[in-house]
């Protein structure tokens, strides 16, 4: 894939989980995906992402930065949003907190591959007094 085909992917992507459009995950990632190092596969992944935006009903992916080498993306994503309980084991509790999220996806045949996160749980903590 082209660097441009490849940005564009990844922003359709994005669209789709902003619009919690889980049928059409699957264009986008994997079956075999993996998180972090484990294979968690389409399903696991869909779920994790179904856990996010309950427990963060107004949950968006705002991509901040985009750097694009096939088949690599690079992202930092910002979040500005009102978790209802807990947040990375922080008690956030309706609070509105704001974070980033630093993240690495391996592309295969136009599909997320691999996915390596990193999010700024201590911004979260900063915010809430702890």
């Amino acid at each position: 894939m082209e660097k441009t085909d490849l940005a564009e992917r990844y922003r359709g992507y994005i669209a789709c989980l902003n619009a919690q459009d889980w049928p059409t995950l699957g264009r986008f990632v994997d079956d075999a995906v993996h998180y972090n190092g484990e294979r968690v596969g389409l399903a696991g992944y869909c779920a994790m992402l179904e856990g996010d935006f309950a427990a963060i009903p107004d949950l968006h992916f705002e991509v901040q930065q985009l750097i694009v080498d096939p088949p690599h993306v690079a992202a930092r994503l910002w979040f500005d949003c009102t978790p209802v309980g807990m947040l990375f084991g922080l008690p956030v509790n309706g609070r509105r907190v704001s974070f980033s999220e630093n993240v690495f996806y391996t592309f295969s045949d136009g599909r997320i591959r691999t996915v390596w996160s990193v999010i700024d749980k201590a911004a979260v903590a900063a915010q809430l007094g702890m």
